[in-house]
């Protein structure tokens, strides 16, 4: 791009007048279209001013402070004292002196990565005035008396929303590294990053759509989802992937991997190097992987007990044709291992055998401390869902996609502000942020099912609480073997809610901790020598008392899963070839289903 630079404007870039008014034209073009389709979508009937359900929160916590202004006063003293202590470190810094801190991000808080937060003074000052004031908010909504649970897990988790929010990195003239910025490229980063901030509210119909990576960088069966196999089955729901043998000889007894349908299986196999898929066959796993459908309004009367009959059910008499084995070893993974526990107690009813190992990865069994998800989990949020549900028939993947990013509001919301519309940076290629962005619909019954009876209602914990095709079901009656795998950063399914399952199935269980979340915990290769993993072969009722008792070892879990699921019928037979059995491959993996984008 064109520029001039005169002794006076040494290390400032000017940016060409054309460019700068081609820009704005276009700019201002895109913007006039998006205000008047907002304009629009807010005279709609049925607009929700508060869809949320957030003020009638807020409105009970203030009024349980005004009943209480000594606690409001003490925390005020302690804020200003704070602050007074800050300027007059300031100014101490001013004369060249180096006071410490009154305060400090972690350095895990990447927001203050630029060495101008500690360097420079003023934004030293900028940044130690935004945490105190972050930490008074934050003391004050957790301290208020007289507050139900649900009603104080959400103040605490909006009054994070808003705290983060307004962190000084996420603005032009509080980030150092965005003025630096400006200045080198004479405001050319401001002008991308307006365009690129109109982009996304163009993709997303007038609801921010942050893009996270280049998403033609990558292409599934290509560069991701590589792992050779063939579909050898497939219904409404699902396709059922058996994966092409790397050993001359398997474990005889098959392994089905049943995933999330909230997101696409190919977390399981992004790149040959992190791939579960690829190592389990590695170890001599014959692999089989549902692959779900993204629903439309078609299924919108899907419920959880036809994902029972249609996906695991179904995909175990198709192994059976597959291999003509009738015993089969299964991972249920989030809500796939909700799904797993669901029917491995509806096939204890109905006396049916055929699943001989059950692993739960980071599942919930027992919703009772549900994590912050609950927040978004009440009568009137899901009434306002529901409705929106019954007239699409399912809930649009966006919507998903937007809770779980607040979950890691800095991480996955913030960072990109700050890097796609104030840097004016593109978004880099990464696989993981790709498979993130691949939304996938819920079914509307299906949903409205899972929410009610797991999340609001807690029933699948309770004898008979939940039926699936009209059988009360029991997670007591379970008596296969259980490898339950939790992480202990997960924000998803907390690792001390998904301890209780443990506690609920009645056969021999083994619980294993991993270091790091509700992805990067699940895949890690032991080839990449990161996180570790605790073990404790005792089950004491509490999860803390495990944790007390166990033992940290380094590096993956997955050969301690490995170990413990070949172990229980360790005999291998030759190695077995997808449409080699009585069923025909239908397509190359990954197949057609997980190819359909909502895009």
């Amino acid at each position: 791009m064109a520029a001039t630079e005169t002794p006076d404007t040494a290390g400032f870039k000017l940016p060409d007048p054309d460019v700068v008014s081609r820009s704005m034209s276009d700019i201002a073009e895109r913007s006039q279209r998006l205000v008047s389709e907002w304009l629009a979508r807010q005279s709609a009937p049925d607009a929700s001013p508060d869809p949320l359900n957030i003020g009638g929160a807020f409105l009970e916590m203030t009024a349980r402070l005004m009943a209480n202004p000594a606690q409001m006063m003490q925390a005020q003293l302690g804020f200003w004292q704070d602050y007074l202590t800050l300027w007059q470190n300031t100014a101490k810094r001013m004369m060249g002196m180096m006071p410490e801190p009154v305060i400090d991000a972690p350095s895990s808080d990447r927001r203050f990565k630029d060495d101008a937060w500690r360097e420079n003074e003023v934004f030293d000052f900028i940044k130690q005035s935004y945490l105190l004031s972050a930490r008074y908010v934050q003391d004050v909504v957790t301290q208020v008396d007289g507050l139900d649970p649900k009603t104080a897990q959400k103040v605490d988790f909006y009054a994070r929303q808003f705290i983060d929010a307004m962190s000084p990195s996420n603005f032009l003239l509080t980030n150092p590294e965005v003025l630096r910025k400006t200045a080198e490229t004479g405001g050319e980063n401001l002008l991308k990053g307006l365009s690129n901030l109109l982009a996304d509210l163009e993709r997303g119909k007038g609801k921010l759509h942050i893009k996270m990576t280049d998403m033609d960088a990558f292409r599934l069966g290509e560069n991701i989802a590589v792992s050779p196999g063939k579909v050898v089955f497939q219904n409404d729901l699902m396709q059922l992937i058996q994966y092409e043998p790397t050993t001359e000889t398997v474990l005889k007894r098959p392994l089905l991997i049943g995933p999330p349908w909230i997101n696409k299986f190919y977390i399981l196999d992004l790149r040959a190097k992190n791939s579960l898929v690829r190592w389990a066959t590695a170890q001599g796993h014959t692999v089989f992987m549902i692959s779900w459908v993204n629903p439309d309004a078609r299924l919108a009367e899907k419920g959880f007990d036809d994902y029972m009959t249609e996906g695991y059910l179904a995909a175990l008499d198709a192994i059976e044709q597959a291999t003509g084995e009738r015993e089969v070893n299964a991972i249920g993974y989030c809500l796939g291992g909700t799904l797993l526990g669901s029917t491995l107690a509806y096939m204890a009813a109905k006396r049916d055998d055929r699943i001989k190992s059950a692993t739960f990865f980071v599942t919930m069994l027992d919703f009772a401390e549900a994590g912050e998800l609950g927040v978004f989990i009440d009568e009137e949020q899901l009434q306002s869902l529901e409705e929106k549900m019954s007239k699409r028939g399912f809930l649009e993947g966006s919507e998903m996609a937007t809770t779980f990013n607040m979950l890691r509001a800095n991480d996955l919301i913030w960072s990109f502000v700050v890097n796609n519309y104030l840097l004016g940076n593109d978004p880099f290629p990464f696989d993981l942020l790709y498979w993130n962005a691949d939304s996938t619909r819920m079914p509307a019954r299906m949903h409205s099912f899972y929410l009610r009876k797991m999340y609001q209602e807690n029933r699948l914990k309770d004898a008979g609480g939940v039926s699936l095709r009209g059988v009360p079901i029991d997670l007591r009656k379970i008596k296969v073997p259980a490898y339950f795998l939790s992480t202990r950063e997960d924000h998803i399914a907390p690792w001390k809610s998904t301890y209780r399952g443990t506690q609920l199935l009645s056969g021999p269980n083994r619980f294993v901790l991993a270091a790091s979340g509700h992805i990067a915990g699940v895949v890690n290769p032991p080839e990449g020598g990161k996180y570790s993993h605790w073990i404790n072969p005792d089950l004491p009722p509490d999860a803390d008392a495990w944790l007390k008792g166990a033992t940290e070892i380094a590096g993956s879990w997955w050969p301690d899963w490995h170990r413990w699921v070949s172990a229980l019928a360790p005999e291998k037979v030759p190695a077995r070839v997808p449409g080699a059995g009585k069923l025909p491959a239908l397509e190359p993996a990954p197949g057609s289903y997980v190819a359909v984008r909502l895009s």
